[in-house]
């Protein structure tokens, strides 16, 4: 049986296909946010991850090497680690790196795979919640960058707008509520879920079809 938090804890990664859309379960991020991620089963992944984690540690010490040669003092990964504490529940992430001047700073995120706009939602986040998370960060406004292999994409401060901030707090509200959120099977969604059928007995499997073709239009 898995063992319920006290209060959630929600990671921001959890979060950021739902508010774009490309995912519509949020029972996944409703049931990991009020259970201990040691006490439920997960599926095996078939994902390369040390592959990704090589890749990723590559690109991202070259960004770290390109700020640092411009004069920037860059802090990386666990010196960024937060925990963000509300009402209802503690959000918690880790951005990449972040370098801070005068009260301005910059969220980078590093992404090797296909660009989304679920990475833009992420660096969002982070925006919102780290000025208020750590306070030698408070009072600084940020911009962000995330950044691939071949193009950046950069988000101004005034994207963390009140509809944003709004829009967050009503997702964190449905997560953290003790009814549970809304479960939405689709062999998409669960093909990237990594629960098992022990504890969502609505999991579809199954591998994801290619996309045919036709001539009649």
């Amino acid at each position: 049986m898995p063992e319920e938090r006290v209060t959630p804890y929600i990671w921001v990664s959890w979060l950021t296909k739902l508010m774009v859309g490309e995912s519509m379960c949020e029972w996944a991020a409703w049931f990991k946010a009020w259970n201990e991620s040691w006490s439920y089963k997960k599926m095996p992944s078939d994902f390369d991850s040390t592959t990704w984690k090589i890749h990723h540690t590559l690109l991202l010490n070259k960004v770290r090497s390109e700020l640092e040669s411009d004069g920037k003092t860059v802090f990386v990964e666990n010196q960024n680690k937060f925990t963000l504490r509300g009402k209802l529940a503690s959000l918690g992430g880790k951005p990449d790196l972040i370098t801070t001047t005068a009260g301005f700073g910059t969220i980078y995120d590093v992404k090797t795979g296909n660009p989304s706009p679920a990475h833009h939602v992420q660096l969002m986040i982070y925006m919102y919640a780290i000025p208020r998370a750590l306070k030698h960060y408070n009072g600084v406004r940020f911009e962000g960058k995330v950044i691939y292999e071949d193009h950046e994409f950069a988000i101004s401060n005034s994207a963390v707008d009140t509809r944003f901030i709004d829009n967050l707090a009503n997702l964190i509200r449905r997560i953290a509520s003790h009814t549970p959120a809304k479960k939405v099977p689709s062999l998409i969604d669960c093909s990237f879920c990594n629960l098992t059928d022990s504890d969502c007995f609505e999991k579809i499997q199954g591998e994801i079809p290619e996309s045919g073709c036709t001539k009649d239009f």
